[in-house]
């Protein structure tokens, strides 16, 4: 384990870059290449100049290094602590994409664990357990998404890693030794809890915790954070945006998603149900223009997901795109897109900041991609939308006390990237069994066009709440300037019944109904989805047309399957989320995480042509990715690192051409 400054790191690097810059100019090898961020960037494009892995090499892939996951080992600890059999230790999420600065990999664990590794080795520099599992005692936690990693513009010397942790703490490493900054906050930690808005007393980890990178905007971090939204009654915790002083930890700003009375937008929750309600957290990433001193943060739905006759009227600012003064968290411009939510639309996925030309004009545009498969366009300067969206009526409500949105938003460009609402046309029938399996299950629920409200017969939305896009976001690439959203076709029954008001707060209890409809959208009487295919797939649209250039499924899917495997078929795709990265030469993703790839045991990681789609490569990885892949360049090697989750333990991945294979 090393213990050299952060200054003597980097300048030995930094010659160490250097001398290898030299060789690779004799070698063809790629310069020094970092991946200093969780999307590779500010603007979240995952998009990367290098080239070094191409279609003509791709599938020649190996494994450089791997790195196991410290979980496994406190995992067992705690286990044995309290008393827990093997058998129940099982790991929540292993969904971290690590940063690569100047040579080393920084990294989260599902348990909050900070790593370093060297980024040619993949050997352990340093490991910081925060440990968040004294919070709790049981052994599963939510996923973990990433770091952020700051320099100070007045003394470049000095540098942080912060990690926002599970436990609702933010706390900032030397990037050298792991060891806490003990001049920010208290010892290195800020207690996120200690400035948040609370009706009740917060339970750690579950009501209120961080599972995405902060935003680094000069000075401030910048943190959203995740609110549980499962249904505990009409009270919720805010979901505050809230910018600390990377120096010192000091709260700089804090702006309130959910307005308060006598704020801008506290209007549109009737009868006072701001005071009260929560949620409409940023729990996505978020995205920052230098330049502008801009920030982008998407929002999520208020308490709670599917039932909101306790919050009569729009509920602005949740699921909405805010455009935030990064320096003074003042809101320049906001673009709701869903009104009263009640379909769990979260904007879940990081805004792409992205410089296209329209109609012969430049425009500096930001880009949401949502759940409900819709892409909405904006100048990211004034908000207004670079093609027009239309307010398109949708169904009523017939839950009572629930009053439904008349109106929805609508972009005229791009069109949907993935299928929107439910009819029997929409259903399976590659054979009349199959068709028949559909319909009974169909003929169960209440359907209709994209946001028909939940009801309580329950009702079949198409998408369901895991997308259309998700988390994992899209890719930009500013060459093409071709915007690459993942995306599945993932149906769910949104269903309520009736519940007790002096016990839930509640004139509706929210559940989800309809068992052939798990978290997947997979049937489990047939073990397929009851729609048609592809189940998830990747689209590529023309940021400056507006046009599709392109839209291909993702992934074979379930093909070996008793009902499909003597049936004659084209790719299905996975049926799950998937991440993309975008390089010089390809378009790189992952089968994606479905109970198909589980129970097959060949996740496969493919290369397409980023101009026609095509399938240009693919190679078989030993575990299911969970995190965004990331990609960079060390020493003249490009490498690919995925974080992996095969059984029984997470493992971090780092793949090369052969010849860069020690």
């Amino acid at each position: 384990m090393r213990n050299t400054s952060f200054w003597d790191q980097s300048c030995g690097l930094w010659v160490a870059t250097c001398l290898c810059l030299g060789v690779a100019a004799c070698s063809d090898g790629p310069e020094e290449a970092d991946w200093a961020h969780w999307a590779a960037d500010p603007h979240s494009s995952r998009y990367s100049t290098l080239a070094q892995i191409d279609a003509t090499n791709f599938e020649r892939l190996e494994v450089a290094w791997q790195w196991r996951s410290k979980d496994v080992e406190l995992r067992r600890k705690l286990g044995r602590q309290n008393k827990v059999k093997p058998g129940k230790l099982t790991f929540a999420d292993f969904a971290g994409t690590p940063l690569e600065i100047a040579g080393v990999l920084y990294g989260v664990t599902s348990l909050s664990q900070v790593y370093a590794l060297d980024a040619a080795s993949g050997e352990l520099l340093w490991l910081h357990d925060p440990e968040i599992w004294r919070e709790k005692k049981h052994v599963n936690f939510p996923k973990h998404r990433g770091l952020a990693y700051w320099q100070d513009d007045a003394d470049g010397r000095r540098a942080r890693i912060f990690a926002a942790t599970h436990d609702a703490r933010l706390i900032a490493l030397d990037p050298a030794t792991g060891e806490l900054v003990s001049s920010f906050g208290r010892e290195g930690r800020v207690d996120l809890l200690k400035t948040l808005r609370a009706h009740k007393k917060l339970i750690r980890g579950y009501d209120y915790f961080q599972a995405s990178p902060p935003a680094i905007f000069e000075d401030l971090v910048i943190v959203g954070g995740s609110v549980s939204d499962q249904p505990t009654g009409k009270r919720g915790t805010p979901g505050d945006l809230r910018a600390y002083d990377a120096r010192t930890g000091e709260l700089r700003w804090t702006f309130h998603t959910v307005p308060q009375p006598g704020e801008p937008g506290s209007e549109s929750w009737e009868e006072g149900s701001a005071s009260y309600s929560g949620a409409a957290n940023a729990w996505a990433a978020m995205s920052v223009d230098s330049e502008l001193g801009l920030l982008y943060a998407a929002t999520s739905t208020p308490t709670n997901d599917y039932y909101g006759g306790h919050r009569l009227g729009d509920n602005l600012y949740a699921e909405t795109l805010l455009c935030l003064n990064a320096r003074t968290g003042e809101r320049v411009w906001h673009q709701q897109l869903v009104r009263h939510g009640l379909w769990d639309y979260d904007l879940a996925a990081a805004p792409n900041l992205v410089d296209v030309e329209v109609d012969g004009k430049p425009v500096r545009a930001v880009v949401q991609v949502t759940k409900q498969a819709m892409a909405y366009v904006f100048d990211r300067q004034t908000g207004e939308p670079v093609w027009p969206i239309e307010d398109r009526p949708v169904p009523a409500s017939n839950v009572p006390g629930e009053r439904a949105a008349a109106t929805q938003r609508f972009p005229t460009k791009p069109p949907p990237f993935d299928r929107q609402g439910m009819s029997v046309e929409d259903l399976i029938d590659f054979t009349p069994e199959l068709r028949a399996m559909a319909r009974a299950v169909f003929d169960q629920y209440e359907s209709g066009p994209v946001f028909t409200p939940p009801s309580l017969q329950g009702t079949l939305s198409l998408p369901g709440s895991g997308g259309g896009a998700n988390w994992q976001g899209a890719g930009f690439d500013p060459e093409t300037r071709t915007l690459f959203v993942p995306s599945t076709t993932w149906p769910a029954v949104f269903g309520l019944y009736a519940g007790l008001p002096s016990v839930t707060d509640l004139a509706y209890t929210v559940r989800l109904l309809g068992t052939p409809f798990l978290p997947t959208g997979a049937d489990p009487v047939t073990g397929i989805p009851i729609v048609k295919p592809p189940w998830s797939r990747i689209t590529a649209i023309d940021l400056e047309s507006g046009n599709f250039r392109w839209q291909v499924p993702n992934g074979e899917g379930p093909r070996d399957h008793p009902l499909l495997r003597d049936l004659d078929l084209p790719p299905l795709g996975s049926g799950s989320p998937t991440c993309v990265i975008v390089t010089k030469s390809l378009l790189i993703a992952a089968d994606g995480t479905g109970p198909w790839i589980a129970r097959t045991g060949r996740p496969i990681l493919r290369a397409f042509d980023k101009t026609t789609g095509s399938v240009v490569g693919a190679i078989e990885v030993p575990g299911r990715v969970r995190g965004c892949p990331m990609t960079y360049a060390h020493n003249g090697v490009q490498y690919i690192v995925l974080s992996l989750l095969p059984e029984p333990d997470p493992l971090l991945v780092a793949l090369a051409l052969p010849e860069h294979v020690k």
